[in-house]
C-alpha cells in the first residue's frame, strides 16, 4: 500500500470508466498480459510500450473487460488480467484520432492519457489509459483467465 491510500486522495472503489480520472487521485486499474509475464512485472515492475495509440507508457484500463481481451492472439489459458493501483498524476484526455497531443501529451506535463469509452479512438469502444511512468503503478491481485471475473465479481466497476 502506497502512504497516499491513507489519505483523503484516495479513492478505494472502482470509478466507473465512463468518468473523467481526477488529476492526482489513485484508481484500480487492469492489465492484461501473458502468463508467463506476470511474474516478472511484480517482481520488476512494468516497461514502457515503447509505442501505441497514445505513443510511449503503460497501457491499462478501469474496464476489468478490456484487459481480459489482451494480449491478442494467445489462449485464454495463457491469459491473466493484473489488478493495479494506479497513481494517474496529471490527466490528459484524448477522445478523437488525430488529436494534436495524441502521442506527445506526456511533453506537455501530463502523467497519463485517457481515451474515454465510446470516443472512437479505440475500436472496442472501451475505455483505455496510458500512463508514463510505471512507477505509478502498484501490482495488487494476479486474476488467471480461468477465474475471469464477471460483472457480479466487480458491481461498482460496470
Amino acid at each position: 500500500m502506497w502512504d497516499e491510500e491513507d489519505t483523503p486522495h484516495f479513492l478505494k472503489p472502482c470509478l466507473k470508466s465512463y468518468n473523467t480520472p481526477k488529476n492526482g487521485k489513485i484508481y484500480v486499474m487492469y492489465h492484461g498480459t501473458h502468463a508467463d509475464n506476470a511474474d516478472a512485472i511484480q517482481r520488476n515492475g512494468f516497461n514502457q510500450a515503447s509505442d501505441g495509440m497514445l505513443g510511449r507508457g503503460v497501457y491499462v484500463s478501469r474496464d476489468i473487460q478490456k484487459a481480459c481481451r489482451y494480449p491478442l492472439d494467445v489462449p485464454d489459458c495463457q491469459k491473466v488480467v493484473l489488478k493495479l493501483r494506479v497513481n494517474v498524476g496529471k490527466v490528459k484526455k484524448i477522445d478523437y484520432q488525430g488529436h494534436p497531443w495524441q502521442k506527445t501529451w506526456h511533453d506537455h506535463g501530463y502523467d497519463t492519457a485517457w481515451c474515454p469509452p465510446r470516443c472512437g479512438m479505440v475500436p472496442s469502444g472501451l475505455e483505455e489509459d496510458c500512463v508514463w511512468d510505471p512507477r505509478r503503478i502498484k501490482v495488487v491481485q494476479v486474476i488467471h483467465q480461468s477465474a475471469q471475473p464477471s460483472p457480479l465479481y466487480f458491481p461498482d466497476c460496470y
